[in-house]
């Protein structure tokens, strides 16, 4: 009986262990979402106020290190995964600000170590090893922000789990719908489209026969079978207000 009833409490501490770091990631989330309306604007950020403002992006930066992944739900992850690399991103351009690009500093994407739930991980490890490899879903690569002008548009809110699959199915149309990301050119049968595809193609091919077949699926106006596909230069310059 004794076993049983210290069984009993084990397991509701860990509820209300598990409860508090949903809690935390729910708080993590809440700040996030005020911090990104605050300093993004047609997904541009304002580096400029924020490098006057550093403690507002370095405390967002700080609490990942005490969120607790274990535990959370497939969404609650990945929801998690995406936000923490676009707060990095900014903190990181923030920290370094005036630059004219994240190439500018020397393994910004894969040397530079970041501490997310008491794991030190890069931007590369964070977006494919947590996020694309694991859930195999290519609409994250509309989410994420690399800090530059060829990037998908960078979203004013953050991610959470329960509305994770409107949120992605969402910035995935705003790309695919943006004509600065997907340049049509109906005089020549043309569309040049963003190097993201060519760059992640086994991603798109999981769920479309080729790149304009998965465009197609979130555009409004589809684009010809028969058009050109070509890759346009990606631009690297930031994503400055």
């Amino acid at each position: 009986m004794r076993n049983l009833n210290l069984t009993i409490v084990a397991i509701l501490l860990s509820s209300l262990s598990l409860m508090a770091f949903r809690q935390e990631t729910s708080e993590f989330n809440k700040q996030l979402d005020a911090f990104l309306k605050k300093y993004v604007q047609e997904g541009k950020v304002d580096y400029k106020r924020l490098k006057n403002n550093f403690e507002d992006v370095n405390k967002l930066y700080k609490s990942l290190e005490t969120v607790n992944i274990d535990g959370l739900s497939k969404n609650e992850t990945k929801a998690l995964y995406i936000n923490a690399y676009n707060i990095i991103v900014i903190r990181q351009i923030t920290e370094y600000f005036p630059l004219k690009s994240a190439l500018d500093k020397n393994g910004f994407f894969d040397k530079v170590k970041h501490n997310v739930g008491g794991e030190m991980l890069t931007l590369d490890q964070i977006e494919k090893g947590k996020v694309i490899i694991p859930f195999q879903d290519p609409r994250v690569h509309f989410a994420f922000s690399c800090a530059a002008a060829s990037c998908p548009e960078l979203a004013n809110f953050a991610y959470s789990a329960d509305q994770l699959d409107e949120q992605l199915d969402e910035r995935t149309s705003n790309s695919i719908n943006n004509a600065d990301f997907i340049k049509v050119k109906s005089n020549e049968n043309l569309v040049q489209i963003s190097k993201i595809f060519k760059w992640y193609e086994r991603d798109f091919k999981m769920k479309a026969d080729d790149a304009l077949s998965y465009i197609n699926q979130y555009r409004k106006n589809k684009i010809p079978e028969n058009y050109n596909v070509d890759f346009y230069e990606y631009d690297w310059s930031l994503n400055i207000q």
